[in-house]
């Protein structure tokens, strides 16, 4: 990327952290939107087995620590971890999160990036891409952490309300939007990933995992997870 590129883009950023912090000063959210939704509940809400898709119950979740439990609660309300394996053993890891609050940066769901990072892996590559569904492309971020010799391609996006954005200028437009209607937006973090060397093949994966299993769940659900092209 140019150096006009990257200027631009923080120019950019930059307009609209200036006027989303002017913004703070004359609107102040009142209105919570998780209130007047109906109740979420990952556990039930996400099949068990979708496609050719079921959870690995030979996979033992990994309990976290007290500490990193805590924080966690402050940020989300809810939170779902899986990992589903189909008839060619292959395997993927499901997380997703859900917060009540998205309105400002501390109570915002936390970008896969500094996670990884913070568990001691490289992120050796990250760029913005589209995956297809029966419901209309989503835009997501594809990252490639690695750890020794795992590596481990990720996909992700987020959802502020109804929209389905990604972490940068896409979110704070999003508050901003709401915020210029009173309204506290809830969202969510849904990240995808598959230990693999080839890139290629596990987005491509992760792909066929994310349409199977938006067309698995009810339209409530999918509207909460993938934004409002999928009611």
């Amino acid at each position: 990327m140019s150096f006009n590129g990257v200027a631009g883009r923080g120019l950019a950023l930059g307009i609209v952290m200036i006027f989303a912090s002017g913004l703070a000063l004359v609107a102040r959210p009142s209105a919570r939107m998780a209130e007047r939704r109906a109740p979420v509940n990952l556990e039930t809400a996400v099949p068990a087995s979708f496609g050719d898709w079921r959870i690995d119950t030979s996979i033992v979740p990994i309990a976290v620590s007290p500490d990193v439990q805590a924080k966690l609660d402050k940020i989300y309300n809810q939170t779902l971890s899986r990992t589903y394996i189909n008839a060619a053993g292959q395997r993927i890891m499901l997380s997703i999160a859900y917060g009540g609050d998205q309105s400002n940066d501390e109570s915002q769901v936390h970008r896969p990036e500094y996670c990884y990072t913070a568990q001691g892996f490289q992120v050796r590559s990250s760029v913005i891409s589209k995956a297809v569904t029966g419901y209309g492309e989503l835009a997501v971020r594809r990252l490639l952490a690695v750890q020794g010799p795992r590596s481990e391609p990720i996909t992700y996006w987020i959802t502020i309300g109804d929209s389905a954005t990604l972490p940068g200028v896409g979110r704070k437009l999003a508050q901003i939007a709401y915020g210029l209607r009173g309204t506290v937006p809830d969202g969510v973090l849904v990240r995808v990933s598959s230990i693999d060397e080839s890139t290629d093949f596990a987005y491509g994966l992760q792909d066929q995992f994310v349409a199977q299993m938006l067309k698995a769940v009810d339209p409530e659900t999918r509207m909460r997870i993938a934004g409002r092209f999928g009611a």
